[in-house]
């Protein structure tokens, strides 16, 4: 799977090096839901981004599967978050021409996923309105679509992050129940700051100030 050996994130400000992330050790484990918790600027984000590859650490590794993330091409990356990982993030990042259904679609570009992406908006809920623009859909409902669209294909590791935090407290429950019940096998990353959305969580790190706590 997906683990950091002493990772750290740095980023270069006027005032000198600022570290998103400190010194982290932490493994995803094959099937697990694991929770990351923490204030606003704790470094949460960033955390959950080397783990899935979507930043590379200024200091020690990512890996997955024993591979250092670093010795990847940046092709090769997006070809591992685009196969193997979903997402889904606070906001709803929808292709606003495309409905429902294209939406979903268009995390597997390269393969015939007509009938898996129907499926899994029937599961979400929104099988009726699978034809819909994203600005005709609700806003739990575009998170529902994402939800879908990170489900597509099984893929080994579902990264969310804040998925629940644009959306009132009912729905943000809805959108994890729907997230826990249909990931599989698949393990499952959430970061947020409310832990009521962590209902059935395996496993929780707490961040401070990019460290682990």
């Amino acid at each position: 799977m997906t683990s950091l050996e002493s990772a750290s994130l740095v980023y270069a400000d006027k005032d000198g090096d600022v570290f998103a992330c400190h010194d982290v050790s932490l493994e995803v484990r094959p099937g697990e839901f694991l929770g990351i918790l923490g204030p606003s600027g704790s470094g949460k984000s960033s955390l959950l981004y080397l783990l899935s590859g979507l930043k590379v650490p200024t200091q020690g590794r990512a890996l997955y599967r024993g591979r250092g993330l670093d010795e990847l091409s940046d092709a090769e990356r997006s070809r591992l978050r685009l196969q193997t990982f979903g997402f889904v993030f606070q906001h709803p990042f929808l292709v606003g021409y495309l409905s429902a259904l294209e939406n979903i679609m268009v995390a597997r570009p390269d393969q015939d996923c007509r009938d898996e992406s129907m499926a899994l908006l029937e599961a979400v809920g929104l099988g009726e309105k699978s034809h819909r623009l994203p600005h005709e859909l609700s806003g739990g409902e575009r998170q529902r679509v994402c939800v879908a669209r990170a489900l597509l294909g099984g893929p080994e590791i579902v990264f969310c992050d804040e998925p629940t935090a644009a959306l009132d407290h009912a729905t943000g429950i809805k959108v994890m129940d729907l997230l826990r019940s249909h990931r599989g096998t698949g393990s499952l990353v959430v970061v947020t700051h409310d832990p009521t959305m962590l209902e059935g969580v395996d496993r929780a790190v707490h961040m401070a100030e990019g460290r682990v706590l």
